[in-house]
């Protein structure tokens, strides 16, 4: 399965997700580079859906509008779809995620959340079944629930575990995977004490998590134009070297550590 818009366009493989910060401007500017798929975890993001809320009224069937909730609660999840569809005066969201799953999770809520998002595609008010986790096991579970359509998952140069199963059986499944948190909440452009060489850059971030076959996009989310306009060049120049593969992936490995510090907490 492949992600397309409404009039058959495939996503790009960069997406513009949120952010509370950014200036609204990019997402016009993303959407002018090839940019089609708008990611928002709540109505909160005022900037993006502000930016958002133009092209939608005159391009909706080029765009991919994507959201989700990670509420358990099957009323208040339809609330917040409602309230999505009459913000940006869509019929259809593209794309909706049951957000968040984790190991504190009610594996039964979480099954009648697939199910009730299935409903929603059934009548036509979604396209896209997704869910997001950080957990590896979780994330396995889900692709072979068959309840699942689109995985969006952790994946960056620090946390590479993904690639061993979840991308492999994923792939195998037919599930598109989105990479997020690819700069390690921007840990990874601040070095490391014992790193001598080049840091990598939020494109080269982006580009490493793309290099996996089974990674179909990776989630931006810069504050300045400036941030977006050096993220869009994964656009124009997506391969990486086998040399800088490997650079990057020692780099990586000396900002994650021993994996205890303030990123790895209990829920992932």
């Amino acid at each position: 399965m492949d992600l397309e818009t409404l009039k058959g366009q495939p996503a790009s493989i960069l997406g513009l997700g949120g952010h509370q910060a950014m200036d609204s401007s990019c997402v016009a500017l993303a959407f002018e580079a090839g940019v089609n798929y708008f990611f928002f975890y709540d109505l909160s993001h005022k900037k993006l859906l502000n930016g958002l809320k133009p092209i939608v009224a005159t391009e909706r069937e080029q765009v991919l509008v994507a959201t989700g909730n990670g509420n358990r609660n099957l009323g208040r999840l339809e609330q917040y779809l409602d309230q999505v569809r009459r913000y940006l005066d869509v019929d259809v969201v593209d794309v909706f995620f049951a957000e968040y799953i984790n190991p504190s999770d009610d594996i039964t809520q979480v099954g009648a959340v697939l199910d009730q998002l299935w409903t929603w595609k059934e009548r036509g008010l979604i396209r896209y079944v997704g869910a997001t986790t950080h957990n590896r096991a979780i994330a396995l579970d889900l692709i072979n629930s068959g309840k699942c359509e689109l995985l969006m998952h952790r994946y960056n140069m620090a946390h590479r575990k993904a690639q061993e199963e979840v991308f492999p059986m994923a792939q195998e499944a037919g599930i598109p995977v989105i990479a997020f948190t690819c700069t390690r909440w921007a840990q990874l452009l601040q070095g490391h004490p014992n790193w001598q060489g080049a840091i990598p850059t939020a494109a080269d971030c982006y580009r490493y998590a793309l290099h996996q076959k089974a990674v179909r996009m990776a989630l931006t989310a810069p504050q300045t134009p400036a941030e977006l306009e050096e993220n869009l060049s994964v656009l124009q120049v997506r391969e990486l070297s086998a040399q800088q593969l490997e650079q990057l992936e020692e780099y990586g490995a000396l900002v994650y550590g021993d994996g205890q510090d303030r990123f790895e907490t209990g829920w992932l």
